[in-house]
């Protein structure tokens, strides 16, 4: 058990358009969100899982799979351009105000990413808990395209421009992909942020620190191409993967 307060928070509206409904919809014989209440669930470290939301039904049904809803999300910070930020600001002074609720650190799951390893939420909080100066840990998988090899182009004159440089390499664009650096793309697996960096205003600060999820857990799912991939994926057997219990 955790010496520490570690709360999940997972953001699930319930005005979805691409997958009309999908953060309830069932997803290999679980609701999407009930593989990330799962993780926070099966976590060693986490003390408390909510999930923030402004629909009725998705909190009756994260309540059913273990998380609490102690609240509905308002009207205001639902929108399609609502970003996170004032959403888990908002769950943070809502839990100080009502609960006198203070937690060390905020794990953000997103509901669309359902396949996790087993302990990569335990191991961002560590890392966060040991690595004072740092504000974030936050997934990664390493990127299946290197940038070092995309190009802009130009509007003004049609010409191609190189997205980037890289030191010691005068045309990383046409090097051999061995030789330019690692670049890694961010997944919705975990971010584990301190409430202050929040509060504050930003959802990851200035210091980073990454937890590097194997490629074969990279699901995202935001279109009906996502989702059916997603399940034939997880049908083909997923090593190690975190699966949802009901609770009765």
């Amino acid at each position: 058990m955790s010496v520490h307060e570690i709360i999940t928070i997972i953001p699930a509206r319930g005005g979805s358009k691409g997958i009309p409904r999908k953060n309830i919809r069932p997803f290999a014989g679980h609701p999407l969100i009930a593989y990330s209440i799962a993780a926070a669930l099966q976590a060693e470290t986490v003390t408390r899982v909510l999930v923030t939301t402004d629909d009725e039904e998705i909190a009756e049904v994260a309540r059913h799979y273990g998380a609490e809803t102690p609240f509905l999300r308002p009207a205001e910070l639902s929108a399609d351009r609502t970003t996170d930020l004032p959403v888990f600001q908002h769950a943070l002074i809502w839990l100080d105000e009502n609960e006198h609720y203070r937690p060390d650190v905020v794990l953000h799951l997103h509901a669309t990413t359902p396949v996790r390893p087993q302990g990569c939420l335990d191991e961002a909080v560590r890392l966060l808990l040991d690595q004072l100066q740092a504000d974030c840990a936050r997934s990664v998988v390493e990127a299946g395209q290197n940038p070092h090899k995309m190009w802009r182009i130009d509007t003004a004159t049609g010409r191609m421009v190189p997205l980037l440089t890289a030191p010691g390499i005068a045309e990383p664009y046409n090097a051999p992909r061995q030789s330019l650096p690692l670049v890694y793309w961010q997944t919705g697996h975990v971010n584990a942020i301190r409430p202050a960096t929040i509060l504050g205003g930003s959802m990851t600060g200035k210091i980073i620190l990454p937890i590097v999820i194997n490629s074969r857990y990279l699901v995202d799912i935001d279109t009906p191409a996502d989702w059916e991939h997603a399940e034939w994926l997880v049908a083909q057997g997923v090593a190690d993967m975190v699966w949802p219990e009901e609770k009765k």
